[in-house]
């Protein structure tokens, strides 16, 4: 398979939570409740939210597929799928920005600092930012050794994440279960990858 060909089999799936948040919004405006259900709002931000993750740890996940199955080409859409992760990410931002802060700067820093699980929110979506800008070939190039030590801070992102989601969860933690272990599966595949190497 080509690489464009990968691409756009790769594209499908990213894009299609925002083709599916494009056509709720369009429900709820013909009428309101049949889209995104009682608090529209909410709904959207934990829909961007919760793909921001699932995109992130697929990012994770693609240099264990292309390691497993033994196809190294697999890795050239890794930074496509890292760059819809940030797009989810910032979305997510927005969302909450807009529709549960209403555009408040003032709400926006006092939830930063009270309310510790946006903390930790926003400090993941900071070190996704940092890995979208520097992930250009030229940016690998100025940075060498440091690019690959920067962008192992996509490990803390995720954890950032995952603490983020525990906290803000009410009640039935299966979902911050679920992808938790998706998690420490792709790190624990890493880390005997790293001792067959040795």
């Amino acid at each position: 398979m080509g690489l464009r060909a990968l691409k756009l089999v790769a594209f499908v799936p990213l894009v299609a939570p925002l083709v599916w948040a494009a056509v709720a919004v369009h429900r709820e405006l013909q009428a309101p409740g049949s889209g995104l259900g009682a608090d529209p709002g909410e709904a959207l931000v934990h829909h961007f939210g919760e793909w921001a993750l699932i995109v992130t740890l697929a990012a994770l996940g693609v240099s264990t597929l292309a390691r497993r199955v033994r196809f190294a080409r697999l890795v050239a859409i890794r930074r496509m799928v890292g760059l819809f992760a940030f797009g989810y990410a910032t979305l997510h931002l927005l969302a909450y920005g807009a529709l549960l802060a209403g555009f408040s700067l003032a709400q926006l820093a006092e939830d930063l600092t009270d309310r510790a699980y946006i903390t930790v929110g926003f400090a993941a979506w900071c070190i996704l930012l940092a890995l979208a800008i520097t992930s250009t070939g030229g940016w690998q190039r100025r940075l060498r050794r440091r690019w690959k030590m920067l962008h192992r801070g996509v490990y803390l992102a995720v954890g950032l994440a995952l603490l983020h989601l525990f906290w803000l969860t009410k009640a039935g933690y299966q979902e911050a279960v679920l992808y938790s272990s998706v998690f420490v599966i792709l790190l624990l595949e890493r880390w005997f990858a790293r001792r067959q190497r040795v």
